[in-house]
């Protein structure tokens, strides 16, 4: 399947859109915003944006589309960023959250700070990434990785610290790539999502 058949969801019900819209749309993918079940059919895999994920939990919940998000986030390419690791994470603490459990990592919600504290890093990559050159990494009341499982491989890390893994389909990424001028992240997704949609 060629990108240009590709159809990738955002979640659409609370946070940042757009800016993953414009990315796609540069890499000839259709994107497609999902707010209720029926808009999940014939997605190739989904993002799950930045945003605040209590307020998606409720979103989620009274949209009716908590469960079905749930088995495609297991089945198909599904990748968070920021609320959306957290969504993604197996335990969520700080406080403690329910969440789809579909990547093995322990995440502790708001642990770089408040707004005011978010920052530009410049990030390296492990050996588990396509290249080696480091990247912009933009961080936005950003969640952390306090653990990571046996089957995830860490992709990027700040200061040795975990900020992008990847388990078989699943991607978290505790930063925001749709604000960097790069789209090495998000090219990286529509391959994936050609590989196992």
């Amino acid at each position: 399947m060629s990108s240009q058949n590709l159809r990738i969801g955002i979640l659409a019900l609370q946070g940042a859109v757009q800016p993953h819209v414009e990315k796609l749309r540069a890499l000839s993918a259709e994107p497609v915003e999902v707010r209720q079940p029926k808009d999940l059919d014939g997605l190739s895999g989904i993002i799950l944006p930045g945003g605040e994920s209590t307020t998606m939990i409720q979103l989620l919940k009274l949209n009716h589309l908590w469960d079905p998000l749930a088995r495609f986030t297991r089945e198909r390419p599904a990748w968070g960023l920021c609320a959306g690791t957290i969504l993604l994470a197996k335990e969520v603490v700080h406080p403690a959250q329910e969440s789809f459990g579909a990547i093995d990592i322990s995440v502790s919600r708001n642990a770089f700070g408040r707004q005011l504290d978010s920052f530009i890093e410049i990030v390296s990559p492990t050996d588990h990434w396509v290249d080696q050159n480091r990247q912009e990494a933009v961080f936005i009341r950003a969640p952390r990785i306090t653990q990571v499982g046996s089957g995830c491989d860490i992709l990027f890390q700040m200061k040795s610290e975990p900020i992008m893994v990847r388990q078989g389909h699943a991607l978290a990424t505790t930063f925001h790539p749709e604000l960097s001028t790069s789209d090495i992240f998000h090219r990286y997704f529509v391959d994936l999502s050609e590989q196992h949609g």
